[in-house]
C-alpha cells in the first residue's frame, strides 16, 4: 500500500490520488519516487488506457518540500532525485490527464505541466513562484510554459512569481477545460475514458507524434510522424476500426 499515492482503476482508466495532505500534497522525494514507481507500474499495465492524477478540492501539489530544500546543499542538490523523477514521467507512454484543483504551485504546477492534458476546476491555481525563494523552476516549469504561453508571458510569470486562475490558464491554452470544483475529478475521468475507447496502441503513437512537435524541427516531426503512421497501419485495431466504419457499426479496439 502506496502513503502518499492513492490508485484505482475502472474501465481502463486509472485515477491515482496525491495523498499527503498535511503537507498539501508537497513533492517530496519519497512522494515522488512513489508517483514515478506508480506510473511506471501502470504504463505496461493493458488494462489501463489512460491515467488521471489528481490532488484533493483544495490543492493539486504545492510545489516541493520547502523545509527539506532548505537544509539542501549544492552537492545534495546535483544528486537530487528530483531529476530523475521528471525524466521517469516525461517517459510514460500511456496518455496522462491532469485534475487540477486549488493550487498547483511550482513542483505542483510542473506535474500539470507534464501531463498531456489538464482539466482544472474553477478555483485552480497555477504558478511557479520559485523566484521568491531565490531558485528557479528545476522540472520544466520554464520550458512548458514557454512552449504554451510564449516568452513574454511566461517571463512575467516566471521572474514575478504570480500565480495565475484556470480562467486564463484556459484562454491561453493550457488547461482544455474548466469544471466546478466538485465535478473536476469527474470531468477528467470522463475525458480519460473517452482517450481510453479509442485504440490504445494509436492513442500511444500519437502521443509521441505531438511531443515530437514541441521538441523537433517541422521537417523532422513531419517524418517522425509518418513513421509512428506506419506502424499504426500495422496493427489490427487499424483493420478493426476501418472494418467497423465500413460496417456501421462500434469498433472493438483490443490494443493489437
Amino acid at each position: 500500500m502506496s502513503d502518499f499515492v492513492d490508485t484505482s482503476v475502472d474501465d481502463h482508466v486509472a485515477l491515482l490520488r496525491l495523498n499527503r495532505p498535511e503537507a498539501r500534497n508537497a513533492l517530496s522525494p519519497e512522494m515522488m519516487e512513489e508517483i514515478a514507481s506508480e506510473l511506471e507500474r501502470l504504463d505496461p499495465d493493458p488494462e489501463v488506457r489512460c491515467i488521471v492524477i489528481a490532488g484533493s478540492e483544495e490543492v493539486f501539489a504545492a510545489g516541493a518540500d520547502i523545509r527539506a530544500m532548505a537544509e539542501r546543499t549544492l552537492p545534495e542538490a546535483l544528486y537530487h532525485p528530483a531529476a530523475g523523477f521528471w525524466r521517469r514521467v516525461a517517459a510514460i507512454n500511456t496518455p496522462l490527464v491532469a485534475a487540477v484543483s486549488g493550487y498547483a504551485l511550482g513542483g505542483g504546477c510542473e506535474l500539470a505541466l507534464a501531463c498531456d492534458m489538464i482539466v482544472a476546476s474553477e478555483t485552480a491555481l497555477f504558478g511557479q513562484p520559485e523566484i521568491t525563494l531565490g531558485i528557479i523552476p528545476g522540472g520544466g516549469g520554464t520550458q512548458r510554459l514557454a512552449r504554451v504561453l510564449g516568452k513574454q508571458r511566461t517571463m512575467e510569470y516566471v521572474l514575478t512569481g504570480r500565480r495565475f486562475d484556470a480562467g486564463l490558464a484556459h484562454s491561453w491554452g493550457l488547461v482544455n477545460r474548466v469544471a466546478k470544483q466538485n465535478d473536476f475529478v469527474t470531468e477528467a475521468v470522463e475525458l480519460a475514458r473517452t482517450v481510453a475507447d479509442r485504440p490504445p496502441l494509436a492513442t500511444r503513437l500519437a502521443k509521441q507524434a505531438v511531443i515530437a512537435a514541441e521538441e523537433t524541427a517541422l521537417s523532422a516531426g513531419v517524418e517522425y510522424e509518418r513513421r509512428l503512421y506506419e506502424l499504426a497501419m500495422a496493427t489490427e485495431d487499424r483493420v478493426e476500426g476501418m472494418r467497423a466504419f465500413i460496417e456501421k457499426r462500434e469498433p472493438r479496439f483490443e490494443g493489437r
